[in-house]
């Protein structure tokens, strides 16, 4: 399983960057997490827009949906200019049915809904869910190729659900939006130490920080989870590619 970072900005992106989207590759089948803003432009560094087999989305606020849209327009324009280009699946939760439906476009994109008891079969993935604590519906998800996994929390204050659902992953990709000493659990984010705790308890081997903050030096951020977490730690950026072969 590979997984290539293409944005890991929470809110909005820095410039020339781009807000949450993970490339998740694994046997030929392309699988995008997550859609935010700028994520198509930097998808096409890794992987022509027509070659995405999937695409999941973990809740509709627009850091992680902005691109949808475009992504849209890139299959359209493909398939009009001589790509014989099968309908995209967008799988997403059904709860916001104006926000479900707008991924609906076609036979370019066709909205797919999931729910937090569902376990998908996408290509060699198997991905199961679990409710966050977020203002909006949101899911985190644990895709597993049969040998690895990865667990995203998507966006989340802490939760001690977490760990269990993560227990035993090659990588945790957690979100960190704040520092260690700022509490997140009323905007419903996560600091450096919740993020460590989580992986110390599930007994990860690698964890990923993202959805980073806009202000500080987001260096701490990994130098406080170090701190606590004994195992790999690694600050998402852009281009960040981790491998479980390597």
């Amino acid at each position: 399983m590979k997984v290539t970072v293409l944005g890991p900005w929470g809110g909005y992106p820095k410039a020339g960057e781009a807000s949450a989207g993970y490339l998740v590759q694994h046997n030929g089948y392309n699988l995008l997490i997550d859609c935010g803003s700028g994520v198509l432009s930097q998808l096409q560094y890794h992987l022509p827009v027509e070659e995405l087999d999937s695409v999941l989305i973990s809740h509709y606020h627009p850091d992680h949906i902005a691109d949808t849209g475009v992504l849209y327009h890139g299959r359209l324009i493909q398939s009009k200019i001589g790509s014989e280009l099968p309908v995209l699946p967008i799988y997403a939760h059904p709860y916001d049915e104006a926000e479900f439906q707008s991924l609906n476009h076609q036979p370019y994109t066709e909205a797919r809904p999931y729910k937090e008891e569902d376990e998908l079969e996408l290509g060699p993935f198997t991905i199961t869910f679990l409710e966050t604590n977020h203002p909006v519906k949101c899911y985190a998800m644990r895709v597993t190729d049969g040998n690895h996994s990865m667990v995203f929390t998507a966006d989340s204050s802490y939760k001690k659900e977490f760990a269990p659902f993560s227990n035993g992953a090659d990588l945790l990709i957690s979100e960190c939006n704040l520092y260690s000493d700022m509490d997140g659990s009323a905007m419903g984010h996560m600091n450096s130490t919740d993020a460590a705790s989580i992986a110390k308890e599930a007994n990860v081997s690698t964890l990923m920080l993202t959805h980073l903050p806009h202000f500080g030096n987001v260096m701490e951020l990994e130098i406080d989870a170090k701190r606590i977490f004994e195992g790999e730690v690694l600050l998402a950026s852009t281009g960040l590619v981790w491998d479980s072969e390597k």
